[in-house]
């Protein structure tokens, strides 16, 4: 695939308006703890803890007469990985993708072993930098989309060095 590493597709701007993330050119593909030092990074040697899973459904609507409470257990890994070979966790930083819900300090789950479709969120790698869009393939045409309308679509081209690296199979957000 032709390359053009000396003409970025991606403006500064962008950059600094939080588009989109700039990794240097020897910087690791994966998120290292270093990186993102505010985060809780896991202990690998720590067990799984099980989260107390309520049985019933709780209404979003309108009230609903309670259920009696059963303890049951969520291992949040089981829930949200299907592969753990090839899911990895990454941290959201901008406002490029808050129609589809992700918002900046969000945490995307992203599964490698998933085949990108048209229509799926992906994490790709455009010209060396590192971004979170939706995937548009149709027609021979391929684009990575912004779910914000102040972002415009990234048409990829032949002189364009694109990889998917993933697909986001789901997120954590944290409400206080």
């Amino acid at each position: 695939m032709p390359s053009f590493k000396n003409q970025p597709i991606l403006s500064h701007a962008a950059v600094q308006r939080g588009a989109v993330v700039a990794l240097p050119p020897s910087s690791r593909a994966l998120p290292q703890p270093e990186d993102f030092p505010d985060l809780k990074w896991p202990d690998p040697a720590a067990e799984v803890v099980a989260i107390p899973l309520g049985v019933a459904k709780v209404s979003a609507g309108f009230p609903s007469p309670a259920a009696d409470y059963e303890d049951k257990r969520l291992d949040i890994n089981g829930y949200l990985v299907r592969n753990a070979v090839s899911t990895f966790f990454f941290p959201v930083q901008g406002d490029s993708m808050q129609g589809a819900e992700i918002f900046d300090g969000d945490i995307l789950v992203v599964d490698k072993s998933v085949e990108p479709q048209h229509g799926h969120i992906v994490v790709a790698f455009v010209d060396g930098e590192r971004l979170v869009k939706r995937l548009y393939k149709r027609g021979g045409c391929v684009a990575l989309i912004a779910e914000n309308p102040a972002y415009p679509p990234i048409h990829v081209t032949g002189e364009m060095e694109m990889v998917v690296w993933g697909v986001v199979v789901g997120k954590f957000k944290r409400l206080l």
